[in-house]
């Protein structure tokens, strides 16, 4: 438990095309009205709001007992970068596009609820992964899904598009994302896998390959079904070659929700994961991170997370 009386509150007004700016004001507006002392964090890129975020918990006699991310997951993926390690807890009022870690966490979207959440204290600690693609060389932190292949352009098409709003969206950049190449072929390596020895080898033709820390994204579809976020391990689903046709009858029960069993789809667990294609893009919490070659790391309880 910890006692709230000042946080850092992160806001991007582009969160949910507009609804993570209505959600901090009216988040910011309940804990003025707890006493709490807010500090509204508003970068004007993702670089800006990671570095406002580490000059905010610089000072340590000035450090707030907590961050809140009010937005979405891409949000909380930036503010994620500066806030590990510090040892304050983060904070989440939804106000994205997918909120699959406050969905994850059983955070509600109810503004009042979720600020209800943060004071009371209560905290939750968390696994989180990192990627490190050869492009970047640098190890990026994510709460969620790391997708690659299609799912990760689906993900950054959706990001583009005006329409439509809400998890809806991720449906349309689907449907135009399989105009194009579907199958790359990947190299996958696993260690520290519970099932596979270390330095197993999978080479094959694959859609796409995610990385799961959490089992959904994407507003909620369920691409790593048997994921717990605090075992310690990364899950990874591989969705085979397949065709067309194929993929447009398995979208939609991916959208659902609900556990899809589908002779293409296989998974794995593991502690790192690297995952080698050509040209095949990685998305982090639903923002990119660059091209394959990639690592993939578990790194067991690392993050406090206030939860109801």
């Amino acid at each position: 438990m910890r006692t709230i009386r000042s946080i850092a509150l992160v806001t991007n007004p582009l969160s949910g095309h507009g609804k993570g700016a209505l959600v901090a004001v009216e988040a910011a507006d309940l804990f003025a009205g707890h006493d709490i002392a807010v500090t509204a964090i508003q970068g004007d890129s993702a670089a800006d709001t990671e570095r406002l975020v580490r000059k905010a918990l610089a000072d340590p006699d000035a450090r707030p007992d907590a961050v809140v991310a009010a937005g979405g997951d891409g949000l909380t993926c930036v503010t994620l970068q500066a806030l590990v390690g510090t040892g304050i807890p983060l904070g989440l009022v939804p106000g994205g596009t997918g909120n699959d870690l406050a969905r994850e966490l059983g955070i509600p979207d109810d503004t009042a609820a979720a600020v209800a959440a943060v004071l009371a204290g209560k905290t939750r600690a968390i696994d989180l992964g990192t990627v490190e693609t050869e492009e970047s060389g640098r190890a990026v932190w994510f709460a969620t899904v790391t997708g690659t292949g299609l799912d990760a352009r689906v993900t950054l098409r959706a990001n583009a598009l005006r329409w439509p709003n809400g998890p809806m969206r991720y449906t349309v950049a689907a449907l135009i994302e399989l105009a194009g190449k579907l199958a790359v072929p990947y190299r996958i390596e696993l260690t520290g896998s519970p099932d596979h020895p270390d330095g197993t080898v999978l080479e094959l033709d694959a859609v796409m390959v995610a990385v799961g820390n959490t089992r959904t994204y994407g507003g909620g579809m369920l691409v790593a079904p048997d994921a717990l976020i605090d075992d310690g391990l990364l899950d990874l689903t591989v969705v085979k070659a397949m065709s067309r046709l194929e993929m447009l009858r398995l979208l939609p029960a991916l959208s659902s929700g609900k556990r899809v069993d589908h002779p293409a789809m296989v998974q794995y667990k593991a502690k790192e994961i690297r995952l080698t294609a050509p040209g095949a893009p990685a998305t982090a919490d639903g923002d990119p991170v660059g091209l394959l070659p990639a690592l993939f790391r578990a790194n067991p309880g690392v993050l406090d997370v206030l939860v109801p």
